[in-house]
């Protein structure tokens, strides 16, 4: 059986591996919107958004201590009133996938919003990705809307859909 854990990341120890799953996931899929392989400078600024706004980024390494998929969650919009959603994602190494990997994450991801009092966890997930439409469904996820032709990728336009999970938290919510 093979040992992995989960752990908090750091730009250190981590930006490395976070940075090649982003890449690869750039390069073959529609699980991000990009053209470009990101550059290592530009994990700094991405784990120093994390930080200043302390939102998690959660990891799970395999025995040998390697990072195999991970997840963040971070501001969903700039205006105050949205303080307690968040949008999250999740990414897991190409050679890891099918094990229940994103399931892990995903389930640390809400534990933590939960703990930060957040109220709404959103995902924009590429609407043929039913990997991640069938893990979001699995955690009680419901499919709030589809942004149609938001997306340009490999030849073709792609539909953004939007999955939602409501939670009990913050008990008492306040304006301001």
């Amino acid at each position: 059986m093979t040992i992995r854990r989960i752990v908090p990341c750091t730009h250190d120890r981590h930006a490395r591996a976070i940075l090649d799953i982003f890449n690869e996931a750039i390069a073959n899929s529609t699980a991000l919107y990009d053209y470009q392989p990101r550059s290592l400078a530009s994990m700094e600024t991405w784990f120093a958004t994390k930080q200043a706004g302390g939102f998690p980024v959660i990891g799970i390494e395999d025995e040998a201590g390697q990072l195999v998929a991970f997840g963040s969650f971070g501001t969903f919009r700039a205006w105050p009133a949205y303080k307690y959603s968040v949008e999250h994602s999740v990414y897991v190494h190409q050679d890891h996938r099918g094990h229940g990997l994103g399931l892990q994450v995903m389930h640390a991801l809400i534990d933590a919003a939960r703990q930060r009092q957040v109220h709404a966890m959103i995902g924009a997930i590429d609407a043929d990705n039913q990997g991640s439409i069938a893990l979001h469904r699995r955690l009680g996820f419901s499919r709030v809307g589809t942004l149609p032709q938001v997306g340009f990728k490999f030849g073709r336009w792609l539909d953004l859909a939007l999955y939602q999970l409501l939670l009990d938290t913050p008990a008492e919510p306040v304006d301001g």
